[in-house]
């Protein structure tokens, strides 16, 4: 039986049972019993059968209880057969089953948009995983390496202590043995000296002149000490100069460990800048920036949609309020965020017309600080000091800045890549199709923030950011 949440069968009297199809002709739900005429009568064979729904009620016109069947494109609502006859009969309109077709056809892109989008985020969030698997590696590693360098180090200042105070005591017992060799001799000659000195005195003390005139000759004469040149006089410091030399490599340490700690924090820190110049697709997707336009900044030629990631070059003015950052004159909008530090998007554009002359786009980075009113170069991108800008058009690719031009060879492509590393003053323009391929690198000194910029020219219709991978898509829709 049917509970609160089901749709009931419409055919069943007193109790109803749980319906199991709804019929859009018929406009009823049935239950098993009730449905089975659906299968056997050749009469039904045409009812479209759906999963059971409680708003089929849903399907007649309000005011004139009728189905509705047809679908008002001026009002955007379903209406009746008499609605169209009546208040909708100037309007457009189509059987409900034309739009529904389109519309599923809409819907099916939309999801096979969001499909694309979901496959391109993964792949993204798989390139992020491996990097934080080669960061845990490359940390891990440099940790153990690290520390054998400094084990290594501390075994060899020990080594270089161990053998200072072997020199040390060495040199120790050289200079106290020699000190004490000097003693002994000295202390025997003393000894020998009282023993003279004994006997002077006792021949001082003798009374008769004639013993003291005999025995005096013959006192050996006093000669002069062997040991007087091993007597040296020396400051009572002797090793201080050790502990000075000591002193003075312990500081000349500290200098270098300082100023080479600076410079391994600063390694540490800037580990980043190992990336400064990917070389695959892969290594450059991981410095994906998403783009969107600020509406403060575009031509009011420029009519901008889908979250601003979108940009129409139209022939009618936009009602855009008035706003000192408003480029005047040139086709040119700048995006609403800074780039940092490293930053990769792409630019997916398609020259218009068939006359050959075809269309280009100019693909730019720029300061904010650029002029915004007239047409001086001061607002072009590429003609002043502040902004960098590759000119993509079917003849090739021209890179500007300063105003001097810079012929570009290499592959014409729809789509561009534009990395940016502010930092280390790395841009650089990749032609992107199967294979990569440098078209322009910038080695420069960037002082200022900066932005990414787009300057439609010529016959370039509109330009697309796409949310997958951020872009620009150009194409013509003029001509």
């Amino acid at each position: 039986y049917a509970g609160p949440q089901d749709a009931a069968c419409d055919s069943c009297t007193g109790r109803k049972r749980k319906a199991v199809k709804s019929c859009l002709v018929c406009l009823v739900s049935y239950c098993e019993d009730h449905l089975q005429p659906h299968y056997d009568s050749p009469n039904f064979k045409k009812h479209k059968l759906v999963d059971p729904s409680k708003k089929l009620q849903e399907n007649f016109c309000s005011r004139h209880d009728e189905v509705m069947k047809i679908f008002c494109r001026t009002d955007q609502q379903c209406i009746c057969y008499l609605c169209n006859m009546e208040e909708h009969q100037d309007h457009e309109t189509v059987p409900a089953a034309t739009e529904r077709a389109e519309k599923q056809k809409e819907l099916q892109e939309s999801r096979q948009q969001i499909q694309q989008r979901i496959q391109d985020r993964e792949e993204v969030v798989n390139l992020f995983q491996q990097e934080v698997e080669a960061i845990n590696v490359s940390a891990d590693k440099a940790v153990e390496d690290s520390e054998k360098i400094f084990t290594e180090l501390i075994r060899l200042l020990q080594e270089r202590s161990s053998e200072v105070k072997q020199q040390i005591r060495s040199q120790q017992e050289t200079e106290v043995s020699r000190v004490k060799d000097v003693q002994e001799k000295l202390e025997q000659e003393i000894t020998e000296l009282k023993r003279k000195d004994a006997e002077l005195e006792q021949l001082s003390h003798t009374e008769d002149h004639n013993q003291f005139l005999l025995n005096y000759p013959s006192l050996p004469a006093l000669r002069e000490s062997t040991h007087s040149s091993s007597i040296k006089i020396r400051p009572l410091r002797y090793f201080t100069d050790v502990t000075a030399a000591v002193s003075e490599l312990r500081d000349k340490l500290q200098d270098v460990l300082r100023d080479t700690w600076r410079n391994i924090s600063l390694k540490v820190n800037e580990v980043d800048d190992l990336l400064s110049e990917p070389e695959t697709r892969t290594e450059l997707l991981r410095c994906l920036q998403g783009i969107t336009l600020d509406p403060n900044t575009a031509s009011i030629f420029l009519l901008l949609s889908e979250g601003n990631r979108k940009v129409t070059l139209t022939n009618q003015q936009q009602s855009y309020p008035d706003h000192p950052d408003r480029f005047t004159v040139f086709y040119q909008v700048l995006s609403e965020m800074i780039l940092n530090g490293q930053c990769y998007w792409e630019v997916e554009w398609k020259a218009g017309g068939t006359d050959g002359c075809g269309g280009g786009v100019n693909i730019a980075v720029s300061s904010k600080n650029i002029s915004r009113a007239g047409k001086s170069d001061g607002c072009l991108f590429g003609f002043n000091d502040q902004s960098w800008s590759l000119r993509c058009d079917t003849n090739g690719y021209k890179f500007w800045h300063d105003r001097v031009e810079t012929p570009v060879p290499g592959p014409v492509s729809s789509r561009i890549g534009v990395f940016l590393d502010h930092r280390a003053g790395i841009l650089s323009f990749y032609s992107v199709s199967k294979t990569m391929t440098l078209l322009h690198r910038v080695q420069t000194r960037f002082t200022q923030p900066l932005y990414a910029g787009n300057y439609l020219v010529n016959y370039i219709d509109f330009i697309k950011c796409s949310r997958s991978v951020p872009s620009l898509q150009v194409t013509d829709q003029n001509k």
